[in-house]
């Protein structure tokens, strides 16, 4: 890709010119014209030489693709750059593994007053248990260590961590020999992070956001809570995201809402909803998801924190304040909690009133057709993970672990949220899942239940113009005259169009049909190398040597 040497200027206007760019204002576009930050022409080569003259800037593309930036709709930012720049334990095959990195790591970081760590899965692992403590003291030479597992609601820690937290064995979710859940979970994580320095914070902020840009991610969704971080930590990411070029950061705080104060508070911390991971369950993988019926390979059903009610309360409260509530619900109980709470406020204030606010739900996981119906009438947007169901789906992985292989077939039931009507989100809920957008639309395309598929047209609209409806704009996501300038520029091979059944194939691929093409997506295929990421016309990414 190469361009003119024309100096940088934030409100330049720039024609592109010479690839593919994915638009359904010309499924058959070539080239694009940029002006003020946003999208002023797409079309044809032949109809862009009416442009040359008139721009300051020409890119010629050299045949690459041009899309939307993503949106990757659940991401915890300050925890997804101290996972990548701390000890990472997701790819340990063995808890002998992980125990020699955290050693190493350390013997690294001598001067560190807390180590840090993420990512580690026993399920995995053929000891098929966590590291105890006793273990970890020794492997951490007795130094403070946090280690959540990688779904973040469990965690293993040294006794040297625990003597900082007083009162926290009186505390529910402690456990001697297991991981830590609950409210003693959240109380050693907080004196983990605690521990962090705001210039350790701010590199670490700066890190994610520089590998979400690098990626083709132009907005990330930052799903805050005090549960989870704290306002110093949310607020110092939103000025970091607009006093620096990068990704636009959209914060949301998970914190109860019961009037217009309380509305009042989450507005001025900067947060455009009351959700995120508002908490009415765990997750599957820690054994805290609220189930209907008990796990498979444990004799209970999980945790509620939030029945029916509180739901109802929350969402009542943050409806006639004018903001968007959300919770993460993962498991068939939360979920019920949810919609009957939804469907408790909606009859109290009026369905129209509640489906107008487009509250939103986090992972919704274990979804039946009941709650799957619920959603579409009360215009709940989904925002959901399909790299969960690449990790942990199928047969032989976690959630038929967890729950059986019949249910574990129910889980993340993504083409009939779509059927139904419900509107979809795509995200990693990094530092769970990594940030891999193209590989986040493969896992919907090529779900592991195969009735659960959708195209890849589907997913990737999901990834892009479903994270801009999630916050309640329907004018962006999408390249076509008058949309924000967000848009990323790929290295790829031939575009396909690609369909879960045969009987969509036939037609929409097609070049009668005028569906624009997407990079292969098949399992195996190379996936697309982001040369360049822009925001609101802003370069924010730019490949080396590119």
């Amino acid at each position: 890709m190469t361009e003119s040497t024309a100096p940088q200027s934030e409100h330049r206007t720039v024609l592109l010119r010479g690839g593919e760019v994915h638009s359904p204002a010309d499924p058959f576009a070539t080239a694009m014209v940029v002006e003020r930050g946003h999208v002023a022409w797409v079309g044809s080569e032949g109809a862009a030489d009416a442009f040359a003259a008139g721009v300051d800037e020409v890119i010629d593309l050299e045949g690459a693709l041009v899309t939307p930036a993503f949106t990757d709709a659940h991401v915890h930012t300050t925890a997804t750059g101290l996972a990548l720049t701390g000890l990472d334990l997701s790819g340990a095959r063995t808890l002998a593994d992980a125990l020699s990195l955290v050693r190493e790591h350390s013997a690294a970081h001598a001067g560190d007053t807390v180590l840090l760590g993420h990512g580690w899965d026993a399920t995995r692992w053929p000891e098929q248990r966590p590291p105890s403590r006793a273990e970890l003291d020794a492997a951490s030479g007795g130094r403070p260590l946090y280690l959540p597992r990688i779904d973040v609601h469990s965690a293993v820690v040294t006794t040297a961590l625990l003597d900082r937290v007083p009162g926290v064995t009186g505390l529910d979710g402690h456990h001697t020999e297991a991981p830590l859940t609950g409210a003693a979970h959240h109380a050693v994580r907080a004196a983990a992070h605690g521990a962090i320095t705001p210039a350790q914070r701010t590199a670490a902020q700066r890190a994610a956001l520089r590998r979400a840009a690098s990626l083709g991610i132009g907005t990330v969704h930052e799903c805050a809570g005090p549960d989870i971080s704290d306002e110093g930590d949310f607020t110092s990411l939103l000025a970091l995201a607009d006093a620096e070029p990068g990704p636009r950061v959209v914060g949301y705080w998970a914190e109860r809402v019961a009037n217009a104060k309380d509305a009042q508070r989450i507005r001025e911390l900067g947060a455009i909803g009351a959700a995120g991971d508002l908490f009415v369950d765990g997750s599957l993988g820690s054994h805290t998801a609220c189930l209907h019926t008990p796990y498979a390979d444990a004799a209970h059903t999980g945790t509620a924190h939030l029945d029916a009610a509180a739901v109802a309360a929350h969402v009542t409260a943050c409806t006639e304040a004018g903001l968007q509530a959300g919770f993460h619900a993962i498991g068939d109980a939360a979920l019920t909690a949810v919609v009957d709470g939804v469907r408790a406020a909606a009859d109290a204030l009026g369905l129209a009133r509640v489906r107008a606010a487009r509250h939103r739900v986090e992972h919704a996981e274990m979804l039946t057709p009941e709650t799957i119906a619920a959603f579409a009438e009360f215009g709940l947007t989904a925002s959901v993970q399909p790299a969960f169901d690449a990790a942990w789906g199928g047969d032989e992985g976690m959630y038929a672990q967890r729950l059986g292989v019949e249910r574990a077939r129910t889980l993340n039931p993504y083409a009939a949220l779509l059927r139904a009507g419900v509107p979809l989100a795509f995200g990693s809920d990094s530092p769970v899942t990594p940030l891999d957008p193209w590989g986040t639309v493969r896992a919907a395309a090529f779900h592991r239940t195969p009735e659960h598929r959708v195209s890849a047209r589907a997913a990737f609209t999901a990834h892009t113009r479903g994270g801009w409806r999630a916050i309640g704009r329907d004018d962006a996501g999408l390249l076509v005259p008058g949309a924000p300038a967000d848009y990323a520029v790929w290295r790829t091979e031939e575009l396909v169009v690609q369909a879960p059944d045969d009987r969509v194939a036939r037609w929409s691929t097609d070049p009668r049909s005028g569906t624009p093409g997407l990079p292969d997506l098949t399992p195996g295929a190379e996936l697309p190398v982001c040369l360049r990421t822009v925001v609101f016309g802003q370069t924010v990414f730019a490949r080396p040597n590119e």
